[in-house]
């Protein structure tokens, strides 16, 4: 049996130790397929799959909040721009949207706007509608009323410079009309391609014995990136305008005036877009336009809603790579029946067993599924799945597809309940299932391969130590063959290869450049960031973010390890600072002590230590005075709510802890402040007014 995998755990069943093999997981999964739908215009899967991934991405991040990693794809739109065109630095982010996949989604969207901007429930919140186009991000700057520059969206940040190409499409104008023109504005939205010209565009190709393309958004995105304008011509894109970037003035009154504006300017709008003035009028656009999906020109997988109030949206902000005042309510995803041929169990690498369904290969959500998750021996009993079933599968919410049911009337006639085992199949040690949990576990710890395995592929992984050429396969092999046990063999391969074991150019696949290669890449690795040594670890609870908070908060390896090793009594000063630390709670905390109180862990850490060099931290220039700073925000707040003056203090590059300690720089004291605030006086911690703070941090 290989081991288990927490991509085919159900999210609530997730560990946080496997969450967080899981957010790695899809990071580097959602990269390379945004790679290569914005590169190459060649996705592998459906929308609905990818959607997938994403959903069940920010699942986990909002169960683990304290996992969110810096790479999460939830801070990333987009993929890096690619060759062959000029990069263009967007002034302006262009961002994604969340998504929603029912009426609790579009309601929970709301409630978290009410809740943010401290709304009482009965306050209305107005959105405008319209549908979500399937086609290609870009981004239109006019200069003096001229278009002097169109960009795709690359990653958001960096996108690839088609001017010449957006100047062909149809829809997009070249001098902007009216009288009130801005000395620039950048104006973005969708290109597309009918489905009319795309079904015309297929009949061509095929006549040429050219392959036809799969959908309009892959014609349309490859369309505007031909070298050849000529041939982007061809391909008839349109565009449909909706939002703005960098402009030399301010958009101000409602989002439903600005696309007036837009049209004024000579742009497209999309004609369905409707205003919503409560969640009612918001789920009923929805059913319309899904009702009319199959009857419109062009290609839509969903309907976006925004706030109305624009004003509304610069206090909302943005968390990640999305805006808080903007959702995407997606069409539901497909289902398919097949048989359950077997049940199979994967080890995790924290010892989780987790059920696997075998699967006669059936196509669901435009890709084919032959593996789907059971999440565990609860859900197996519950829905009473059997070998040997017809069971309902699903792409939806999960990054791998889902048995959501069985149809009861095919069910063979000696299928039997479905035993789960006792015993790890990786190592044949007992599997118990402690009180209040819902995985079985292994208690084979470090004689399990499965979980000695998943730690290692967890150090050398791309948000950890990175090593380029030891991946998840050669990790296998070489702790199969007993050259990697613990991480620090990996620093002495170079040393033992040819003297331990037989040289490595011996080995099938392997020759002296690839042996070279290999130890370049480790050697070039014995230097890593503060953050990285912390993630690379695999501390219970410990994400990239928690990793970026420790490595910042205690700058140096080896004040962090004293500081840890400290932390172990409950009541020291050590153990309350890592405590007050924004994010860490106790929970968090005593995973981390629980990790030095092993002898093992910290001896293999400071063998680690000696063969490599962890850089400090270095607080990085900022013109914000509260840059580095900590605060503590402590009372109620008149002008805005808790989130909103965390959310803008940690935009500012502040820390903004949990407690007062002596290392505290400012404590904001709102009405009512208690015992933070008593703390602070006792400490003489400089305390500011809500007024006073909104001076200091003014621009």
């Amino acid at each position: 049996m290989s081991a288990r995998k927490p991509a085919e755990i159900a999210v609530d069943d997730l560990s946080e130790a496997e969450a967080k093999r899981e957010l790695a997981r899809l990071a580097k999964e959602i990269l390379k397929h945004d790679r290569l739908y914005y590169q190459r215009s060649a996705p592998e899967v459906s929308d609905a799959a990818y959607d997938a991934l994403r959903t069940r991405n920010s699942a986990i991040e909002r169960r683990f909040p304290k996992l969110v990693r810096e790479d999460s794809p939830s801070h990333r739109v987009g993929a890096p721009a690619a060759t062959g065109f000029a990069k263009v630095r967007h002034r302006r982010p262009m961002l994604s949207l969340d998504n929603a996949f029912d009426d609790d989604g579009l309601r929970d969207f709301l409630g978290r706007i009410r809740r943010f901007l401290g709304l009482p429930e009965d306050e209305r919140v107005p959105l405008m509608g319209e549908p979500k186009i399937d086609g290609l991000s870009a981004s239109l700057r006019y200069e003096g009323g001229v278009l002097v520059q169109g960009a795709t969206r690359g990653d958001g940040e960096v996108g690839e410079d088609v001017t010449a190409n957006l100047k062909v499409v149809k829809d997009v104008p070249h001098a902007l009309k009216g009288r009130s023109i801005p000395e620039f504005v950048e104006v973005r939205g969708e290109v597309y391609m009918t489905r009319a010209d795309f079904e015309a565009l297929n009949r061509e190709r095929e006549a040429h014995g050219e392959a036809p393309f799969v959908n309009p958004r892959n014609a349309a995105s490859g369309g505007l990136r031909q070298l050849d304008p000529a041939l982007t011509e061809k391909r008839r894109l349109r565009f449909f305008a909706y939002a703005w970037g960098e402009t030399s003035e301010p958009i101000e009154g409602r989002y439903r005036d600005f696309l007036k504006r837009l049209e004024a300017y000579g742009f497209h709008v999309n004609p369905l877009a409707r205003p919503c003035e409560d969640v009612d009028d918001a789920i009923a656009l929805y059913r319309r336009i899904e009702a009319e999906r199959e009857t419109l020109p062009y290609e839509i997988d969903g309907v976006v809603y925004k706030v109305d109030r624009i004003d509304w949206h610069e206090r909302l902000g943005f968390v990640g790579r999305a805006p808080r005042w903007a959702i995407a309510y997606k069409f539901a995803a497909e289902q398919a029946t097949t048989r359950l041929k077997a049940i199979t169990i994967q080890v995790g690498r924290t010892g989780a067993l987790t059920p696997v369904a075998e699967l006669e290969p059936v196509h669901v959500g435009g890709v084919t599924v032959s593996r789907a998750t059971l999440h565990n021996e609860d859900e197996i009993a519950r829905k009473d799945i059997r070998v040997g079933d017809t069971v309902i599968v699903q792409r939806a919410g999960d990054v791998i597809p889902q048995v959501v049911g069985v149809v009861i009337e095919k069910r063979p006639k000696h299928a039997e309940p479905f035993a789960f085992p006792e015993r790890c199949p990786e190592c044949g040690s007992h599997a118990v299932r402690e009180e209040g949990e819902a995985a079985r576990r292994c208690t084979g710890g470090l004689v399990c391969p499965a979980q000695a395995m998943e730690r290692l592929r967890h150090f050398t992984s791309r948000d950890a130590f990175d090593i380029e050429g030891l991946g998840e396969k050669r990790i296998e092999l070489f702790y199969k063959d007993g050259l990697i046990r613990k991480p620090a063999d990996i620093f002495t391969l170079e040393a033992r290869n040819g003297r331990d074991f037989p040289n490595l150019t011996e080995r099938e696949g392997w020759d002296e450049l690839s042996a070279s290669n290999l130890f370049v890449a480790i050697r070039a690795r014995r230097k890593v960031p503060l953050d990285r040594l912390i993630y690379a670890l695999g501390i219970p609870h410990v994400g990239q973010v928690t990793a970026k908070q420790l490595a910042r908060r205690y700058e140096r390896f080896d004040r962090w390890r004293r500081a840890m090793r400290e932390a172990r009594i409950d009541e020291s000063e050590a153990r309350q600072d890592l405590e007050s630390i924004s994010g860490i709670g106790s929970i968090l905390a005593q995973a981390i002590v629980d990790f030095f109180d092993e002898p093992h862990n910290v001896e293999a850490l400071d063998a680690l230590a000696e063969l490599i060099e962890v850089e400090d931290v270095r607080a990085v220039a900022s013109a914000s005075p509260v840059s580095g700073k900590t605060v503590v925000f402590t009372g109620s707040l008149e002008k805005m709510t808790r989130a909103e003056a965390k959310a803008r203090a940690e935009a500012l590059g502040a820390k903004v802890a949990s407690s007062v300690s002596k290392k505290t720089d400012y404590v904001i004291a709102g009405a009512d402040a208690g015992s933070k605030l008593t703390e602070a006086t006792k400490l003489g911690v400089s305390v500011l007014s809500e007024a006073e703070w909104l001076k200091l941090i003014e621009p």
